[in-house]
């Protein structure tokens, strides 16, 4: 599980990076990585989730 969070930090991370300069520099290709980022960061939590149940049991 740890793995995993530090798969969630990295894309998180990797979010705030490419959203920033989009905001900032209006860096189009930066807001579709900052979407990708953002997708796979759903993924993960979905993830997270199921082995933080599995976890609690």
């Amino acid at each position: 599980m740890q793995a995993l969070v530090e798969k969630i930090n990295a894309q998180i991370e990797a979010f705030q990076v490419n959203a920033k300069l989009q905001v900032e520099k209006g860096n189009k290709a930066a807001g579709t990585r900052a979407r990708k980022a953002a997708l796979e960061v759903a993924k993960l939590m979905k993830e997270f989730r199921k082995a933080s149940v599995e976890a609690a049991k």
